[in-house]
């Protein structure tokens, strides 16, 4: 962290002040960017069971179903609460504690949405194709969300090309 702190005062000359609200803005970006996703998802889940084919769905379907809403809702709940945590902590000069717990909120989140995106594809090409299908759908999503949202970041992250 130390370094981290050298590098933003020598190239974006900006204070550890600075740097923190600087960390507290971006972090609102990106929790904007992926609340839309998981508030539509979760709505999309919210209306299945008032659909007349709902009720056909087996046991193991609605328990799959009721996993997937769990992990959407959970998702909302992570994703949101950096906002109720800002506001509780507001003029309380508490912006590190702030950005380093919204921080893990965030990703637990994006965890979640995971989760529920990998759910909600299994549910809907096993009802559509057959458990095979849905298995296989499942499968191929959440390898493609841990290539693009775990592996390339942690891969650019620790590549020695990466620009300074």
């Amino acid at each position: 962290m130390a370094t981290d702190e050298h590098w933003d005062a020598q190239a974006r000359h900006e204070t550890p002040t600075e740097r923190l609200d600087r960390n507290w803005a971006d972090l609102l970006q990106e929790v904007r960017v992926v609340q839309t996703g998981v508030q539509v998802l979760a709505a999309f889940l919210l209306t299945l069971p008032f659909q007349a084919r709902f009720s056909l769905l087996t046991g193991p379907e609605k328990a799959l179903y009721l996993s997937t809403v769990g992990a959407a809702v959970g998702a909302v709940a992570f994703l949101i609460a950096p906002v109720a945590l800002h506001r509780t902590l507001f003029r309380q000069h508490a912006r590190q504690v702030t950005v380093a717990t919204a921080h893990r909120l965030a990703l637990t989140g994006i965890l979640l949405f995971a989760l529920a995106v990998v759910g909600a594809v299994w549910l809907i090409f096993e009802v559509v194709a057959g458990v095979g299908v849905g298995v296989t759908a499942a499968a191929i999503a959440l390898a493609l969300l841990v290539i693009l949202w775990l592996s390339l970041p942690l891969y650019l992250r620790r590549s020695p090309d990466r620009p300074a």
